[in-house]
């Protein structure tokens, strides 16, 4: 076939596509005329799980996974459209790596809600202004996120999904590399560029912000002025990328969470968060843990922070492998809270299986 025949080829599935893709649009719009009268949410986790899963499952190549599952992604963005599109607070301004990760998992096609701090995001689900939100949570490089840890001892939502993104920092500015004076950006960020802050600059001032697209903002409006950040960031206030990837650590990987009002149904890979506190005396966490090792439930993860109300007295976040409606993870649960002060489920979700 000459060149001219595949485009024409090429037109004609182009056809085919778009009255395939109107076809699946108008089944949604009847999905959510029967939400609507069930009061059911839009956004429902587990039902994500299973297209993106029966697509890669279809696909015989030769796309690859990941370029079906970014497009099947955008198409049920514009689904939400359909249904009602939810609103998604993330940690804002535009073009911060919340605003990057929020986009990578619901698309173009729903309603965003910029905010100034993480504290907020939480307040807006729980107050019903915004149905969802994501929020960072652990870096592979820094650790846990406080100010996220702290959001969900205080307030009532729910963990509905996880998001792994990789990050790579950016040194963006309107000057040179030698002009730079001062390098604006979120104390996390800076320590997970260390080594390269100090190898790079002698005399220049590190000043903590909010968020990375702030650290942008600040940055575009002064002389001699820089912020490390995203490239998504750099085009949207008119930054030069000075120098790329400049993380010490490569394989560095950001979790976020997404937080609703209530959790998600099993998918047969899921986790459970969970919140508790222990009395403060000898071997009282490692009674919990034996609890979990009894009834062989994998911990993924466990981060602590101190208490509020009572010295010397800690609370504890754990992920574990499985979901809460699971014989085995109740019947832990139930058992750990005689070794606890307190505890709570913060909601099951599926396991976030690639990184984005």
């Amino acid at each position: 076939m000459s060149l001219e025949d595949l485009r024409k080829r090429i037109d004609e599935i182009d056809v085919q596509l778009v009255e395939l893709l109107n076809e699946r649009a108008r089944v949604v719009m009847e999905i959510g005329k029967l939400k609507t009268q069930t009061d059911r949410p839009i956004y429902a986790p587990d039902r994500e799980k299973q297209v993106l899963d029966k697509v890669v499952k279809a696909n015989k190549g030769p796309l690859p996974d990941r370029t079906l599952k970014a497009i099947w992604r955008e198409m049920m963005s514009g689904s939400f459209v359909l249904e009602k599109p939810p609103r998604i607070a993330y940690l804002g301004p535009g073009g911060s790596f919340s605003h990057t990760a929020a986009l990578l998992k619901f698309g173009k096609s729903v309603d965003y809600e910029p905010l100034t701090d993480i504290r907020s995001i939480f307040d807006e689900i729980c107050k019903g202004h915004c149905d969802l939100g994501i929020v960072p949570v652990e870096n592979s490089t820094g650790g846990g996120v406080i100010e996220t840890l702290d959001a969900l001892i205080d307030t009532d939502v729910k963990i509905c999904a996880e998001v792994l993104m990789t990050i790579h920092h950016n040194l963006l500015a309107n000057c040179t590399l030698e002009e730079v004076e001062k390098v604006y950006s979120k104390p996390e960020v800076f320590a997970q560029c260390r080594n390269w802050l100090a190898s790079t600059f002698e005399e220049a001032n590190t000043i903590a912000v909010a968020s990375t697209a702030k650290a942008a903002q600040m940055a575009a409006d002064e002389s001699y002025a820089a912020a490390i950040g995203s490239r998504v960031a750099a085009d949207l206030y008119g930054l030069q990328v000075v120098c790329e990837n400049i993380e010490d650590i490569t394989n560095n990987v950001t979790r976020f969470l997404v937080v609703s009002r209530e959790d998600a149904r099993p998918t047969g890979e899921d986790k459970t968060a969970i919140l508790f506190s222990t009395a403060h005396k000898a071997g009282a966490l490692a009674d919990v843990l034996e609890v979990f090792r009894k009834y062989s439930i994998n911990m993924t993860n466990i981060e602590s922070r101190p208490s509020k109300k009572r010295e010397w007295e800690y609370y504890f976040f754990v992920d574990l492998i499985g979901h809460r409606t699971d014989d085995r993870i109740k019947a832990g649960l139930e058992e750990s809270r005689q070794h606890c002060l307190q505890l709570s489920v913060l909601g099951s979700f599926p396991r976030a299986m690639e990184v984005l």
